[in-house]
C-alpha cells in the first residue's frame, strides 16, 4: 500500500517542557497573581472526557493561556497556541501547539520532526528559556524556594483529530509507518525494535489510539480534545519531581555522613545537644520529602475508568517513575535509620551526661561533709 495515500486533515504538534521552579507553588496566589497580570481569570485543569469519579488531578493544576508566539519551522512560520500549567509539587507545564492541517502522512510526520529539531531538548531554543523566566518572574511571589538550577523533561505530541485514508485504527500500524514519527529516524529499524516502539498501544473506540514511547506519543482523537494528552503531562511531571528529590537526596547522603561523622569525632560531654540538633535536621528533611512526594504520588487519582487507567500506569511504567520513586523511598529510609540511631546516641548522652551529674553531686557531698567536720 501507498505510505502516502492517508491525509491529515485536523491535527496539531505539541510540544512541552516541563521544569522544576521551585520546591512548591502557592496555586490561589497564582490565581490572585494571573488575575491581576492578564486581567482573566486562571482556570484549574480538568480532565475533559473522564467523568471525575472516575480519574481527577489530585490538586488541579492552575493553567494559563499565554500569547500566542511565531514558531520557525524551516522555511515556514507558524502561530502557535502557548499554554502553561502550574503544579502544586513545584512543577511547570510549558506547551506550545503548532498547527498540523491538511497534510499527507508524511509531511505530518516531517513536521513532527520538525518541531523535535527546533524546540527539542537538544536543540538548545531560547524559546523555552525566556517563557520559563517570563513565568517565574511573574509568579514569584507565589514559589516557595524557587529553584537555582531546575531540571527539566520534555516530551513531543502528534495529535491527529481527522485521518482520510485509514480503515480503522486497528489496523492503522499495518497501513501507516508510525516509526519515522515515533522514533524520530529515517533509516528502516530492525522488526525487534519496531516491535517495541509499538508494544504500548491503546483504544478504547474502533476510530481512537494512542501510542506511547519514552518521549513521544502519537494520539487519533475523532472528539476533540484528548485526556491522553494531559495523562502524559502529569506522568512527566510525576518523572521529574521524582528526579529532583532523587538527585537532592545523592547531594544530601554524603553530607549527612560528614555531619554524622564530625559529630562523633566531637569529645564533648554535651554531645547530646550536637546528636539531637543534627537528628531535628535529618527528621525535617525526611518529612518535607516524604510530604511532596506523597502529593506527586497523588497528582492524578485513579478510580473507575479503566482505559485511561490502562494508560496512566503505563505511561508511568514508561518513564520509569516507580524505579525513581522507589530510589528515593531507598534513600529516604537511610536517612530514618540514621535519625533513629542519632536519637538512641544523643539520648545515651542525655544518660551519661545525667550520671556524670550525679556523680559531681556525690563528690560535693562528700567535699561539703568532709569541710564540716574538719
Amino acid at each position: 500500500m501507498d505510505k502516502r495515500r492517508p491525509h491529515v486533515h485536523r491535527a496539531s504538534v505539541i510540544a512541552m517542557r516541563l521544569v522544576d521552579i521551585a520546591d512548591s507553588i502557592d496555586l490561589p496566589a497564582v490565581e490572585s497573581l494571573w488575575a491581576r497580570h492578564a486581567r482573566t481569570a486562571a482556570a484549574r485543569s480538568r480532565l475533559l472526557t473522564a467523568s471525575p469519579k472516575a480519574m481527577t488531578f489530585g490538586v488541579p493544576p492552575v493553567e494559563l493561556v499565554l500569547e500566542p508566539m511565531p514558531i520557525e519551522l524551516g522555511d515556514q512560520t507558524f502561530q502557535a497556541a502557548v499554554m502553561a500549567r502550574l503544579y502544586e509539587f513545584g512543577v511547570a507545564a510549558l506547551s506550545i501547539h503548532l498547527p498540523a492541517d491538511d497534510l499527507s502522512w508524511s509531511d505530518f510526520s516531517a513536521r513532527v520532526n520538525a518541531a523535535d529539531a527546533v524546540l527539542g531538548i537538544a536543540s538548545g531554543n531560547p524559546v523555552w528559556t525566556q517563557l520559563v523566566q517570563n513565568i517565574v518572574a511573574l509568579m514569584q511571589p507565589a514559589l516557595l524556594r524557587p529553584s537555582a538550577e531546575p531540571l527539566q523533561e520534555d516530551y513531543l505530541l502528534g495529535l491527529v483529530h481527522a485521518l482520510e485514508g485509514i480503515s480503522s485504527t486497528a489496523s492503522l500500524t499495518d497501513e501507516l509507518d508510525l516509526v519515522p514519527l515515533l522514533a524520530g529516524e529515517s533509516r528502516p529499524l530492525s522488526e525487534q525494535s519496531r516491535q517495541e516502539l509499538l508494544r504500548q498501544r491503546f483504544a478504547y473506540y474502533t476510530d481512537d489510539l494512542a501510542v506511547l514511547t519514552w518521549d513521544r506519543a502519537f494520539i487519533i482523537e475523532p472528539r476533540g480534545e484528548s485526556d491522553v494528552v494531559d495523562i502524559l503531562e502529569v506522568a512527566n511531571a510525576q518523572l521529574l519531581e521524582m528526579r529532583y528529590y532523587d538527585e537532592l537526596l545523592d547531594d544530601e547522603l554524603p553530607r549527612m555522613y560528614d555531619l554524622v561523622e564530625a559529630t562523633h569525632n566531637v569529645a564533648n560531654p554535651f554531645a547530646a545537644r550536637r546528636y539531637a540538633d543534627l537528628a531535628r535536621k535529618l527528621y525535617t528533611l525526611v518529612a518535607e520529602v516524604t510530604e511532596i512526594t506523597e502529593k506527586v504520588d497523588n497528582a492524578l487519582q485513579v478510580t473507575e475508568d479503566v482505559y485511561l487507567a490502562r494508560v496512566y500506569a503505563s505511561a508511568l511504567e514508561l518513564f520509569r517513575v516507580p524505579h525513581v520513586s522507589k530510589a528515593v523511598d531507598r534513600k529516604l529510609a537511610i536517612i530514618r535509620d540514621s535519625y533513629a540511631a542519632l536519637y538512641e546516641e544523643a539520648s545515651s548522652k542525655r544518660g551519661e551526661l545525667m550520671e556524670l551529674a550525679i556523680i559531681v553531686l556525690i563528690v560535693v557531698e562528700i567535699v561539703l561533709a568532709v569541710v564540716r567536720h574538719a
